[in-house]
């Protein structure tokens, strides 16, 4: 709950204590005059903090009691006996309303909270800045309109010098269009969302002036996020702020018409087609249907896979040239793209596996909860790869709970991850997590803790997930692109005891 929010509750409760209780404004006769604060203070947390759908219940006592207050103290009238019973009647109203009011306006906001991110272990702040980027030499498939050329939304984090004073980036840009999106690509209720556009993060905006980089290097490697299928870029900032903070560039590309809903600049929005029609699009690549599938007239044998990959490629040129000259004045020359890697969960680590394959620049690739595309698996990868997944039975379990994961898509990426990781010419990690659901890759399990009581997050809990996939993405990159010892790979660590952990080595 946020400041505001919780000082209304405890507004509220005292005067739930002040008009249900008798004796206390008896007993404190100066009391009685706190019991209408709470109003003010609903509309100042409307005002200062922006309202929400899971406040209504606080905001409907703060009235109740004002009511109740001005029936027994400001306009008792009739003389003792009808005064009398106003006090019974308003004691009446307290005590039913405000029991269960008070439980449910409390009890809303806690499981649909309005939270910030931990800060996260790395000596470093963070800045992030967002550009808009157009592939004039490449058509928009997910559209019929031929003239229609791919555009990006890339968002970038990068180590920032310290600035305590500074006000914190939001957790989505457009938020309201992109949760909108996401709720109806997987049929949620959209109230269910409503607490996600209040969040902030540990990033500095650029909305005014960019926080300045920070100078202790004179580059920063540079990592590539993929997100998931239907979701938005920011959808691992759990990960993300982690990377930063030790010393990472970190380069999200919102990918339209896979993402939930990119927004361009100019208001333009690429709303994610519906999972049903991109899925199949997807599962082509390392599970294909004899009858492949079409978008649009055309017929995509190798699934849409390979087409995503090159948002990766456009992605590396455009570095490069921001890195000649960034219009922000940021990242001029601070970006090394000697020393790139990629990262992401469920839809990103397929495009990445595929990313890795034809990219020479990618020097090392992270899967999460990812099947690795045909091609990759007959072909092989080049460069340290490391998958952070899980067994068949968790899946299995998720299946149970919450739908999903048929035994061909199990086997499918079980199977696939097992054939690259041991073809593998050079260094190679298979961390294996038990208890983990597929959303508990991302930040997802965050946003309420309904979610592993609807079966959606599985038993490991969101906190110990992230440490896990924070402490081992952290270790990997560190090794790989910083060359630094990674003594959590020597073996099974006391901290992660639940982990099963493999490494191939030349």
């Amino acid at each position: 709950m946020r400041p505001l929010e919780i000082l209304l509750s405890l507004a509220n409760l005292l005067a739930f204590l002040v008009l249900a209780v008798p004796r206390l404004p008896r007993a404190v006769p100066w009391v009685r005059h706190l019991a209408p604060i709470a109003l003010p203070i609903a509309g100042a947390q409307v005002l200062v903090e922006g309202p929400r759908w899971q406040m209504v219940p606080a905001y409907a006592l703060a009235v109740l009691f004002f009511v109740v207050w001005l029936l027994r103290y400001v306009t008792p009238a009739g003389g003792p006996a009808r005064q009398e019973r106003t006090n019974r009647l308003a004691a009446g109203l307290a005590i039913g309303l405000g029991v269960l009011g008070l439980a449910i306006s409390v009890a809303l906001p806690m499981v649909l909270p309005v939270f910030r991110f931990p800060h996260p272990s790395g000596p470093y702040e963070i800045g992030t800045l967002t550009y808009h980027w157009v592939d004039a030499d490449r058509p928009e498939v997910f559209t019929a309109d031929p003239s229609d050329r791919r555009e990006l939304m890339v968002q970038i984090w990068y180590p920032a010098e310290e600035d305590p004073s500074s006000p914190r980036a939001p957790y989505i840009q457009d938020a309201d269009a992109v949760m909108s999106a996401f709720a109806r690509l997987f049929d949620l209720p959209g109230f269910l969302l409503g607490n996600v556009k209040y969040l902030t993060t540990n990033a500095i905006p650029s909305a005014l002036v960019a926080a300045p980089m920070a100078d202790d290097e004179p580059g920063y490697p540079v990592l590539i996020y993929l997100e998931g299928l239907g979701t938005f870029r920011q959808m691992n900032t759990f990960q993300v702020e982690e990377l930063v903070s030790h010393g990472y560039i970190v380069v999200a590309i919102d990918q339209p018409y896979t993402a939930a809903n990119v927004v361009f600049p100019d208001g333009r929005q690429a709303e994610g087609l519906p999972i049903e029609r991109t899925k199949p699009l997807a599962n082509q690549s390392f599970l294909p249907a004899e009858r492949a599938p079409t978008l649009n007239g055309r017929t995509f044998q190798e699934g849409i896979i390979p087409y995503l990959a090159q948002d990766v490629s456009f992605a590396l040129d455009r570095l490069a040239v921001l890195n000649q000259v960034d219009p922000n004045g940021i990242l001029t020359g601070r970006l090394d793209l000697q020393r790139v890697g990629t990262f992401g969960p469920s839809l990103g680590g397929l495009v990445g596996g595929e990313a890795c394959r034809l990219e020479t620049r990618l020097r090392a690739c992270l899967f999460l909860d990812a099947p690795m595309p045909t091609d990759v698996v007959e072909e092989g990868l080049q460069q340290p790869a490391m998958w952070i997944t899980r067994d068949a039975d968790a899946m299995r379990l998720e299946r149970r709970k919450a739908g999903g994961w048929p035994e061909a898509e199990i086997h499918a990426e079980l199977s696939s991850n097992r054939a690259v990781f041991e073809s593998l010419p050079g260094d190679g990690y298979f961390v294996e997590v038990p208890g983990m659901f597929h959303i508990n890759y991302t930040d997802i399990p965050s946003w309420s803790p309904l979610w592993p009581l609807l079966g959606f997050a599985g038993p490991i809990g969101a906190q110990r997930a992230h440490s896990i996939i924070n402490a081992y993405s952290l270790a990997f990159f560190d090794r790989h692109l910083k060359s630094q010892p990674a003594t959590r790979f020597d073996g099974p660590t006391k901290q992660y005891p639940e982990v099963s952990f493999e490494t191939r080595r030349p």
